[in-house]
């Protein structure tokens, strides 16, 4: 039988859909998520070192990310009673000052790798057994709006997953750009001027909550 190809899914497509067991029960993804931005994670396996702190720092910042209207989604090829051993062990560590932490969001049992193959997060040249380290951020009507990717040896930074939703909710809400390293609260990025007319009328605008550092370039300020 012939393997089916699965090409990966870019920026602006349509989250694949797929039917899958979690620690938290069956899923149907991303329907069961409409309406609110998902984040749909992938690690190498359980009972790994640097997979575990990552699961630490999410168990942490869930609340964070609930505040944000955000589901967390995990997926690793091991099966569910792994996830399950794994998952009461976490219960158990302390790092940085983070114990008893309970990870309630659903961890994807993918031991065939289908749902792994269809985002791909198995990539040959690092394991034809373990999934890299992908984050895809999904947004509520299921369109994929940010692919990031880690080597098997490098942790995520949690704080600029959190930035990147923080970031788009504001783009989407107000139609706006963030600039290079923004923070909720900074000035945003007004879009480029359209037309040799509008771009001389923002360099002579006179405004308090708007700037300009050249004509392709201007901000609105925010209310502190």
């Amino acid at each position: 039988m012939e393997e089916q190809i699965y090409r990966m899914p870019l920026i602006g497509d349509a989250a694949p859909s797929f039917i899958a067991k979690t620690t938290q029960g069956e899923i149907n993804f991303p329907q069961d998520y409409e309406g609110k931005w998902i984040i749909l994670f992938s690690h190498p396996a359980d009972f790994t070192p640097v997979c575990t702190t990552e699961f630490m720092t999410f168990a942490r910042m869930m609340g964070e990310f609930e505040q944000l209207n955000t589901q967390l989604v995990g997926l690793s090829v091991d099966s569910l009673y792994a996830h399950i051993a794994w998952l009461r062990r976490i219960h158990e560590l302390e790092w940085k000052g983070m114990k008893n932490l309970e990870v309630t969001f659903p961890l994807i049992e993918d031991i065939k790798m289908d749902v792994a193959r269809k985002y791909g997060m198995i990539q040959p040249s690092q394991s034809t057994t373990q999934a890299v380290r992908a984050v895809f951020v999904i947004d509520p009507k299921g369109t994929i709006r940010t692919i990031l990717y880690y080597p098997l040896s490098t942790g995520r930074n949690f704080d600029e997953i959190k930035r990147i939703i923080q970031a788009l909710q504001k783009a989407d809400a107000e139609g706006i750009a963030t600039p290079a390293d923004w923070r909720p609260g900074e000035d945003v990025i007004i879009p480029p001027a359209g037309s040799c007319g509008t771009a001389k009328e923002r360099m002579m605008e006179k405004a308090e909550d708007k700037y300009c550092l050249d004509w392709f370039i201007c901000f609105k300020r925010e209310k502190k």
